[in-house]
C-alpha cells in the first residue's frame, strides 16, 4: 500500500488535527503518500483533496478543529453517493482510507469497505459517546472548556446566591455533563441515562441553604430536557432564582490538551500501521494504557455502557 487517504468528519472535535499529523507523519515516515480529503465524505463525492507533506502538517498540533475541514453529506448516505466516492478513489488511486470522526462516520467507513476500499476508523467526537474504547479524541479537552465555565459561573451564582443550571452537549451520552460535573463539584447532575427526579433536586437545594451554601450548580445534558424549563421549574418549586446558560459549541473549539494530543497521535499512528499491515474494517481505540484495534462492525454493536459508580459518587459528594 502506497497511497492512503485521511479525512474529518462529523462535529470538529479538538484533537483532529495532531491525529491528521499522526496519520501524515507516520505515514511518510514507512514510504506512504498521503492525500488529504476536504470535507469530509462531502470532498470523496466533489473531488476535493490535497497532496500532504511533513510541511502540510507543521505546527497544528496544538491547534482545536480540523485543518482538512468537515461536513455532513447527506448524498453519501445513498447508493448513488457512495459508487460516486468509490469512482473518485479509483480515480486518485487511494488504497486505503483513514477516517476521523464518529459514529456516523465510522458507518461511512463501513459502508466504503463493502465496496472494497480498506477503511480504519479513529474516534473523534466530544461526546465520548464510541462505547468500545474508554475515551474519545476531544471529550478530554470539552470536558475541561466545561470545567472552567463552571468555576466562572460558581462566581457569580454565590454572589448572587443563585441556582444556575449549565447545559453541556450530550444528546444521547451524558460523558461530558458527568464527569465535568464530578471534577467541578455540581450539586445535581441532570443525563439522559437517568431518569429526572425534580423533587430531589430541589430538595438538595433547600437542603443546602438550611446549611448556609449561597449557590447551586446544576449539569445538565441537553439530550435529558430544556434547561430553560428545568430552570422555571426549580424556581417555581424552591422560590429560589434559577439561570440557565447553555455553553453550546464553545465546547468543541480550543487548543486539546496534553491528554487528547498524545491520545490523537498514538491512535492516527496506529491507523496506518494497521492498514499498512494489510488489515482493513477495523477502528482503533484506548483500553487502559493500550491503543487497541477492533473490528468495526462489532465496535458499533458494544452496548452503551454508563457509569453508574461515578454518577453515585457525584450525588454523595455533593451533599
Amino acid at each position: 500500500m502506497k497511497k492512503i487517504g485521511v479525512l474529518t468528519s462529523g462535529g470538529d472535535a479538538p484533537g483532529m488535527n495532531a491525529a491528521i499529523r499522526a496519520v501524515v507523519r507516520n505515514g511518510v515516515y514507512r514510504g506512504c503518500e498521503i492525500i488529504g480529503i476536504k470535507r469530509g465524505y462531502e470532498g470523496l463525492l466533489n473531488g476535493q483533496y490535497t497532496e500532504m507533506n511533513l510541511s502540510s502538517v507543521a505546527d497544528i498540533i496544538h491547534r482545536g478543529g480540523t485543518i482538512l475541514g468537515t461536513a455532513r453529506s447527506e448524498e453519501f448516505k445513498t447508493n448513488g453517493g457512495r459508487n460516486k466516492a468509490l469512482e473518485f478513489i479509483k480515480k486518485v488511486g487511494l488504497e486505503g482510507l483513514i477516517v476521523i470522526g464518529g459514529d456516523g462516520s465510522f458507518k461511512g467507513a463501513q459502508e466504503l469497505c463493502k465496496l472494497g476500499v480498506p477503511t480504519v476508523g479513529v474516534p473523534g467526537t466530544i461526546d465520548n459517546d464510541l462505547n468500545y474504547t474508554d475515551y474519545t479524541i476531544g471529550f478530554d479537552t470539552a470536558m475541561n472548556t466545561v470545567l472552567d465555565a463552571i468555576s466562572k459561573i460558581r462566581d457569580t451564582s454565590t454572589s448572587h446566591e443563585r441556582t444556575n443550571i449549565i447545559e453541556v452537549m450530550g444528546r444521547d451520552c451524558g460523558d461530558i455533563a458527568l464527569y465535568s460535573g464530578l471534577a467541578g463539584g455540581a450539586e445535581s447532575i441532570i443525563l439522559p441515562e437517568i431518569s429526572l427526579d425534580i423533587e430531589k433536586i430541589c430538595e438538595k437545594i433547600l437542603n443546602g441553604i438550611k446549611r448556609g451554601k449561597r449557590h447551586s450548580i446544576i449539569m445538565l445534558a441537553e439530550g435529558a430536557g430544556s434547561a430553560i424549563d428545568l430552570a422555571k421549574s426549580i424556581q417555581d418549586i424552591t422560590g429560589i432564582e434559577t439561570r440557565t446558560t447553555i455553553l453550546g459549541y464553545i465546547q468543541r473549539g480550543g487548543s486539546p490538551t496534553a491528554f487528547d494530543r498524545i491520545l490523537a497521535s498514538k491512535m492516527g499512528a496506529k491507523a496506518v500501521d494497521i492498514l499498512l499491515d494489510g488489515e482493513e474494517n477495523k477502528v482503533v481505540g484506548v483500553n487502559g494504557n493500550d491503543i487497541i484495534a477492533k473490528d468495526i462492525d462489532m465496535a458499533l454493536k458494544t452496548e452503551k455502557r454508563f457509569d453508574k459508580s461515578a454518577y453515585d459518587l457525584a450525588d454523595i459528594l455533593s451533599r
